[in-house]
């Protein structure tokens, strides 16, 4: 009997591609036999951080549309058209029992192909709004996998299986490491802390807001984890120094991502599904400020989720340069607050995801 053949599709970003490596370990911890390839986009990030994990993928010459430049657009019928082809071939050459969509570009040519070749395939929607495309497919999925509450409005009602966002286990692992993430970070355990992060790349509004009252941080005694994000760390540090103050940790990345959540007591975050997923189950008071520059503005959507259900606050990206630090102040401030929201947010956690989804493969592929 063959193993089970399994292709997963998608990436562009860290969130869809960690989920996406999380789905293929459950799968390789049901059946450790079984043959994964990931199709991915040519140059993205997908491309280095899929054969890291120890898989192999193919990439399709495919990218998204360029918001504000028409110029730049021209070439996509012509780059749709070969993804096409190519993704048709993957699916002849590897003849998948089951093909997994999780977003980003190639994920809409890969499970186009796969829905014309009669492969069963999966969407995982990782956000509470979906877009286009996974709307578009959703009609011929097999199931759609989701992480929030009445997606009935996007997908077949009979379709949608709730399994919530895979994240990386060793990253929401925070259990007893408060101390020992304040050591590494250099800071006092027994201080209020406040951690801010926009992602590897970083947020635009989040740096200026915390750089524009950084003061107010040193004069409440506040420790500060500032996670700037690549394309910001050099600016900040040319503006502030090295060693700004004892209490200000700047840091471009957080390779243990763990223990700076251990240490934080509140967190300052953008609103991409993934980092919610990892917030829910890490149980902190959270502030959201939703990127405006991303499709349909899921990000607001994705925190009004939480928000609804007096789970975490938000902020509109607009007015955080003026508000944002004085409420995340004031929230750490409010014990009873941080209790209430720390509380709601734990509830909406789903930790076994990977499995979920996994499983719901599995049972695709015995079928097919």
């Amino acid at each position: 009997m063959r193993p089970t053949r399994i292709i997963i599709s998608g990436g562009g970003t860290g969130g869809h591609i960690f989920p996406a490596i999380s789905i293929a370990n459950a799968l390789r911890r049901m059946e450790p036999g079984c043959e994964i390839l990931f199709v991915g986009a040519e140059g993205r990030m997908e491309m280095e951080k899929v054969p890291a994990a120890g898989y192999e993928i193919v990439g399709l010459n495919i990218s998204g549309i360029q918001r504000g430049s028409l110029l730049k657009n021209l070439g996509l019928p012509v780059k749709l058209a070969g993804s096409l082809r190519k993704a048709a071939q993957v699916i002849s050459s590897f003849r998948p029992d089951v093909v997994v969509g999780v977003g980003g570009y190639a994920s809409g040519p890969l499970l186009m192909a796969a829905s014309w070749k009669n492969v069963p395939y999966l969407i995982q929607e990782q956000n509470s709004y979906a877009g286009v495309t996974n709307k578009w497919l959703g009609k011929n999925a097999a199931k759609i996998c989701v992480a929030f509450d009445d997606m009935g409005s996007f997908f077949p009602v009979e379709k949608i299986l709730k399994t919530g966002n895979p994240v990386r286990k060793e990253v929401v692992d925070i259990y007893n490491k408060r101390f020992h993430g304040a050591e590494l970070l250099k800071l006092d355990p027994l201080k209020k802390t406040i951690l801010v992060t926009g992602g590897s790349l970083g947020a635009g509004t989040l740096n200026k807001s915390i750089e524009k009252h950084i003061q107010e941080f040193i004069k409440q005694d506040v420790q500060l984890i500032w996670q700037t994000g690549k394309y910001y760390y050099q600016g900040i540090m040319e503006r502030l120094g090295q060693s700004f103050h004892p209490n200000i940790r700047i840091m471009e990345f957080l390779n243990q991502m763990d223990l700076a959540y251990a240490a934080a007591d509140v967190i300052i975050s953008r609103a991409g599904a993934g980092t919610i997923a990892e917030l829910c189950l890490i149980r902190k008071p959270v502030i959201l400020v939703p990127s405006p520059n991303v499709a349909e503005d899921h990000q607001t959507k994705n925190a009004m989720a939480l928000v609804t259900k007096n789970a975490a606050l938000m902020i509109a990206d607009r007015s955080a340069e003026d508000t944002l630090v004085q409420s995340a102040l004031e929230l750490l401030n409010n014990e009873a607050r941080c209790e209430e929201l720390s509380e709601n947010i734990g509830k909406m956690a789903l930790p076994e995801s990977d499995d979920l989804i996994a499983g719901e493969v599995m049972k695709l592929a015995a079928k097919s």
